[in-house]
């Protein structure tokens, strides 16, 4: 399943995005009054400058107390409405800050709770990038542009209003210098949302290649690939900046715009405000405060330009990011619906399972049959044969098409995560490991283990002399992705894990693949003692694993062709035999 579109429209993603966001809308109210008490204070100055010209200088004879007081209660406004607009600040920060953190929070919960299959669909860095950078221009738009939005809208309003009560001819003549202006920026709108739709899109493609490059630098250069990876992050940056350049292009045309207009307005008004004063009709001090006036007028559009700029990177994101969120997991937790399943021995039956990869053809075709408990499993066949599948299905990181996977007679999709993570345990073919020490990443199979726990287990796995050779033993660090440790060695961390999370159902997705023939060996030991009293899956390329298995499943271009035990399976002419005669080849060559 791929990720859901986001064809909506600007107010319909803001709509849904404050509706996700409650923490925003808590206290708005107040920071709303705020903003309108700061707002209200701006016009103190240009009341005050009509005041002290028209009453304070009356006739030529200056009053200087009453300009003293217009003064002084001009300079106590403004510090109120300094103070207002620090409060209302602090307030939208608090309350955008808490939402956010709220949506990043979810957005990452979300993206988890997706299957593999899902995630599949998007590259790594391109999703990361949608719970992260786009978070981050909605967080740059609503401390910034959506404080701007609410001082510019009431100032817009105050200004109008004041204007009317100095001379309703020269407010008329400012709103239609200003209306085509304003007919035509949801136009600018439509073109900026599209513009800044690529850009996030663009970024996400940057940030993808980039981490590409970083995470696989090994690879990269033991092909002497630089040259082509850094053709293919410059294509990547290039587009970036092209679809960047695009939007501000857009963003460019609207600022001018509103000079040119501003400057006709003033001008339209000194012409007009002198033949209605000559007239009689307004005082000097209300043309002079009328010019004050109207730089607050015109000051909100001019920014309307950045936040218009501000705003659209802000929807894009917003719809990256509802992306995700709206796309429905295809893998669910039942929650509090689902079944807790006791511990104890553990019974695997898959019910005719059919399973395709969306677009393909199908990977495993009329899958039944059942483990019983405490069982040895080898699992082998050519690649592409499905084995994969089989064990991401038996863990749950993937739903069969139709069928069932149960366990003990449920269906896995009626378990609780908890329960169903509590029981089955996989150790996958790459034993990822986390930055951290040795100890951090084994406890991870058990939150609550202390160091002797994890020692014992090591011990018992009969790992005693490797800990031993550590430079800093459990306290060892393993670096990112466990690059301090070789492959090996990060095999027998996952191992370990497993070992201590203590499952009823251990399935190892050719876990031994990367072990040295003699660490092999040891592991070969250790994994006895392991398995013993569980039930245990063993995904494998290797002639051991199979060989000991108490039974081995073989499957063969998505079916399941043969079951039975190694001695009896190597003596029947078919898939397995002929697996069997390779690996033998392979060991003896």
């Amino acid at each position: 399943m791929a990720l859901q579109g986001v064809d909506r429209s600007a107010l319909a993603t803001i709509r849904q995005g404050l509706a996700l966001t409650p923490e925003f809308r808590k206290g708005l109210t107040g920071t709303l009054l705020l903003a309108v008490l700061a707002t209200v204070g701006k016009v103190i100055v240009p009341i005050a400058v009509q005041q002290t010209i028209d009453v304070g200088l009356k006739d030529g004879r200056p009053d200087l107390g009453y300009i003293y007081t217009a003064v002084t209660l001009c300079a106590a406004a403004v510090v109120l409405t300094a103070v207002a607009g620090y409060l209302m600040n602090v307030r939208l920060y608090k309350s955008t800050e808490s939402s956010l953190a709220s949506l990043r929070v979810r957005g990452f919960r979300h993206v988890h709770d997706l299957s593999v299959l899902t995630q599949n669909t998007e590259r790594r860095g391109a999703l990361v990038s949608r719970v992260t950078g786009d978070v981050d221009q909605i967080s740059t738009f609503m401390q910034w542009g959506g404080l701007m939005s609410i001082v510019a809208l009431g100032q817009l309003v105050v200004a109008s209003a004041l204007m009317f009560v100095y001379s309703w001819q020269l407010a008329l003549l400012v709103w239609l210098c200003f209306v085509p202006l304003m007919i035509a920026l949801p136009r600018f709108q439509r073109m900026l949302s599209r513009a800044y739709t690529i850009v996030r899109e663009r970024t996400g493609d940057m940030l993808a290649a980039v981490s590409e490059s970083v995470v696989g630098a090994a690879v990269i250069r033991s092909y002497a690939a630089e040259g082509r990876t850094g053709e293919r992050i410059d294509r990547a940056v290039d587009a970036n900046r092209r679809a960047q350049i695009r939007a501000q292009t857009i963003v460019g045309l609207v600022f001018p715009l509103t000079e040119i207009v501003a400057a006709l307005a003033i001008g339209g008004i000194v012409v007009l405000g002198v033949h209605l004063g000559l007239a009689g009709d307004i005082t000097s001090g209300k043309l002079i405060a009328f010019l004050f006036v109207v730089t607050l007028f015109v000051a909100p559009l001019q920014i309307a330009t950045e936040v218009l700029n501000e705003a659209q990177n802000a929807v894009a994101g917003w719809r990256r990011v509802l992306g995700v969120l709206d796309t429905p997991p295809d893998v669910a937790d039942p929650g509090d619906a689902g079944v807790e399943l006791p511990r104890g021995p553990i019974t695997v039956a898959f019910e005719d399972v059919h399973f395709a990869y969306p677009g393909g053809e199908p990977v495993l075709r009329d899958i039944t049959l059942e483990l019983p408990p405490r069982s040895r499993i080898a699992v082998v066949g050519e690649t592409g044969s499905g084995k994969t599948t089989f064990a991401k299905l038996l863990t749950r990181l993937m739903d069969p098409i139709s069928g069932r996977v149960t366990i003990d007679g449920r269906d896995l999709r009626d378990l609780r995560f908890s329960s169903l993570r509590e029981r089955v345990v996989m150790v996958p073919q790459d034993g990822f490991l986390f930055d951290g020490t040795l100890a951090d990443n084994i406890r991870y199979g058990r939150p609550d283990a202390g160091d002797e726990q994890i020692a014992r287990a090591l011990s018992e796995l009969g790992l005693d002399d490797w800990l031993d050779g550590l430079p800093s033993g459990l306290a060892t660090p393993v670096g990112q992705r466990g690059e301090s440790l070789s492959a090996g060695e990060r095999q027998l961390v996952a191992l370990a894990r497993a070992y201590l999370a203590d499952p009823d159902l251990l399935l190892l997705d050719e876990a031994t693949s990367a072990v040295d023939p003699a660490t092999e060996v040891r592991l070969a030991r250790a994994l006895e003692g392991v398995t013993r009293g569980r039930t245990a899956v063993s995904i494998a390329h290797r002639l051991s694993t199979a060989e000991n298995a108490d039974e081995v499943l073989v499957f063969d271009a998505g079916r399941l062709v043969q079951r039975g035990p190694h001695r009896d399976l190597v003596r029947e002419p078919g898939v397995y035999a002929d697996l069997h005669a390779s690996w033998v080849s392979a060991a003896h060559s």
